[in-house]
């Protein structure tokens, strides 16, 4: 009977460990701070856009009720791909202002709510006159680090935002680890991913479905992510990029945007179909791409690829590279790579190009990067090298498009619609060269219809453990029935008295 309990609260725990493991979401790692000049490439003239759309429904205002300067928002964004890029917001009663990580791979709106050495201030909730505690403590455990704190309900503003005060529900971190790193400028992390991602449970609304709710605003974000390709010894101080909240800004993009479906709604979870490095197609089968899930996150530093993918990645670099032999270090991202300063190594290396399943399934488009994006400036060597980073990395938990291949496009997540839309991002260019390419459509007709089985929802795991639960207690009860009744006519003839005895000797 003990090892029959034991299977069903084994039971029990398996489903538990499935949801929890949701939480395994990313936080930047740490790599040289680079911007971009966004004013020296767009003709930045202060304008009012009219609420308009695209001709794919794509809304090009935030203000449904008459006109917007989307221009507000423009290089709202300060940071880069290693530290993270935040916003500043104005949390409490009266306001206190800190930076925020902008990250589209978690859904909790938490700030920094006691001292830490590694920040240089705090959300004193003790000095906001409306801050309400739930009384519910939350906890989340991302790929890097972990913070404990309490739930409350509080107002915010952004100043380069949406005009309007809202009031939202804030993760007060009161204790952390490994979360906060030495050199970040933030203070908090703003989830902008779906409510089944948020702790402790899914009826905690995230901060941008209750923007939407409150100002009206389209369900729809836009994020460009500058400050790629600079070299590591650049002392331009250059914006870091812009979140629009509420559409779409047409400077900051070049050429059409095109779109690829939402798969589920719980982080942003898309179809990869295939990868090429160069003009090499890995020839993978394309659920190899979408093993566990393949995601669009903003708070993961490097393009993540499962570990069969990623070797053969490294494989087809290996041989298309004009350098034929490398340290492993470099691939796995324990050694730097350096050339004498002022020779560029991108030249050596071929570009990416991942396959996005298209709005019109049976089509697909791609999109592409150059190698002074996945081959990053890191650090100079006494002024005389010039050392790079490998800005790819193996995943045991599904493909992640992070920054080093967001930083080429602007992305649109077009919530309303459920896609995401990818164009050229105004900012990625070096030296006058385009870092990022985006061709198609192409046909999908040699590929499976379906690349990625989806995860399991939270509700369908439920089901699934209460089923596991329901099946151990029906054996457990024909067990004891089995056991009880022998027993009982043994007590009769005298031969066992004992039934505990009996119970234990038999289900061992």
């Amino acid at each position: 009977m003990a090892s029959t309990l034991s299977l069903l609260i084994r039971a029990f725990t398996l489903s538990l460990y499935f949801v929890a493991s949701k939480c395994l979401f990313s936080i930047p790692l740490k790599i040289y701070t680079g911007k971009y000049n966004l004013s020296s490439a767009v003709d930045l003239t202060l304008r009012q856009v009219v609420l308009t759309s695209d001709g794919n429904g794509l809304s090009l205002a935030s203000d449904p009720t008459g006109t917007v300067n989307f221009l507000d928002m423009v290089s709202n964004l300060q940071g880069d791909s290693g530290r993270g890029y935040y916003i500043e917001m104005s949390l409490g009663t009266p306001g206190q202002k800190l930076n925020i990580l902008v990250d589209t791979g978690s859904s909790n709106f938490a700030v920094a709510a006691s001292a830490h050495p590694f920040i240089s201030h705090y959300f004193d909730t003790a000095l906001s006159t409306t801050y309400e505690s739930t009384g519910r403590t939350v906890a989340v455990r991302y790929t890097q680090g972990n913070w404990e704190g309490e739930l409350a309900i509080d107002q915010v503003s952004i100043p380069k935002g949406p005009n309007g005060t809202i009031v939202v529900n804030i993760a007060a971190i009161l204790t952390s680890d490994g979360f906060f790193l030495p050199g970040v400028n933030w203070q908090g992390i703003l989830g902008l991913a779906y409510p089944m991602l948020a702790r402790p449970d899914s009826s905690v609304e995230p901060f941008f479905n209750s923007m939407v709710r409150q100002l009206g605003i389209p369900d729809i974000f836009s994020l460009q992510m500058c400050g790629a390709g600079l070299s590591a010894s650049s002392t331009v101080d250059l914006a870091g990029g812009s979140l629009i909240m509420g559409g779409a800004e047409p400077a900051l993009f070049r050429g059409s945007v095109w779109y690829t479906p939402i798969v589920e709604e719980w982080y942003y979870q898309v179809e990869v179909l295939k990868l090429e490095v160069g003009d090499q197609n890995l020839d993978l089968d394309c659920r190899e791409y979408n093993m566990d899930k393949a995601i669009v996150d903003s708070g993961t530093t490097l393009l993540r690829l499962p570990v069969n993918v990623f070797n053969a990645v490294v494989a087809a670099i290996t041989r298309s590279s004009l350098i034929q032999e490398f340290s492993s270090g470099f691939w796995e991202g324990t050694k730097l790579a350096c050339w004498m300063k002022g020779e560029t190594p991108w030249r050596f290396f071929p570009k990416l190009s991942i396959y996005l399943r298209a709005t019109n399934t049976s089509q697909t488009f791609r999109i592409t990067i150059l190698p002074q994006l996945y081959i990053q400036p890191i650090s100079d060597v006494d002024g005389t090298l010039d050392c790079f980073r490998f800005g790819v990395s193996s995943s045991s938990n599904g493909l992640v498009i992070g920054a080093t291949v967001m930083e080429g496009f602007y992305v649109v997540f077009d919530r309303t619609q459920r896609r995401l839309g990818f164009a050229l991002s105004s900012c990625a260019v070096n030296s006058g060269m385009a870092l990022s390419e985006i061709a198609g459509p192409f046909s999908a007709a040699d590929v499976a219809g379906n690349c990625s089985s989806g995860p399991l929802k939270e509700p369908l795991l439920w089901v699934i453990s209460y089923a596991l639960m329901a099946v151990c207690a029906f054996v457990l009860v024909i067990l004891l029935l089995l056991l009880v009744l022998p027993c009982r006519r043994r007590r009769h003839s005298g031969e066992i008295t004992d039934e505990s005895s009996l119970v234990r000797h038999r289900i061992k």
